[in-house]
């Protein structure tokens, strides 16, 4: 399983059309270990691309802080679940949380 997380700064980035960068962490969710994490650099923002494109990247998960309506429904399109409302911390620490069902998020903070 792969999880993308928005990267700010080293932590998760509350807007995820913004973003520069993202961790691709690749996981085991029979051992909730994490195996691997790949930083790469998102491309030029244009409305509607990160979807296709982290699809094509292998990823099932994305974990942020905000996303807006159009994108949820682009990424359920391409069947990525996503998760919002997740706190700004190191990706290892989000998807550790995930992966054992303790993420606690709260409102998706993307109002577009």
């Amino acid at each position: 399983m792969k999880i993308a997380i928005p990267l700010a700064d080293g932590r998760l980035s509350m807007h995820f059309g913004h973003s520069e960068y993202f961790a691709i962490l690749d996981v085991d969710p029979a051992t909730k270990a994490i195996l691997k994490r790949e930083d790469i650099e998102a491309p030029p923002h244009q409305p509607g691309l990160l979807p296709p494109w982290l699809k094509s990247k292998g990823v099932d998960v994305v974990i942020t802080g905000g996303m807006g309506q159009r994108a949820l429904s682009l990424f359920r399109e391409q069947g990525v679940e996503v998760i919002v409302g997740a706190p700004s911390l190191p990706p290892e620490e989000i998807a550790n949380s995930y992966l054992h069902g303790t993420l606690i998020t709260g409102q998706n903070v993307c109002d577009h």
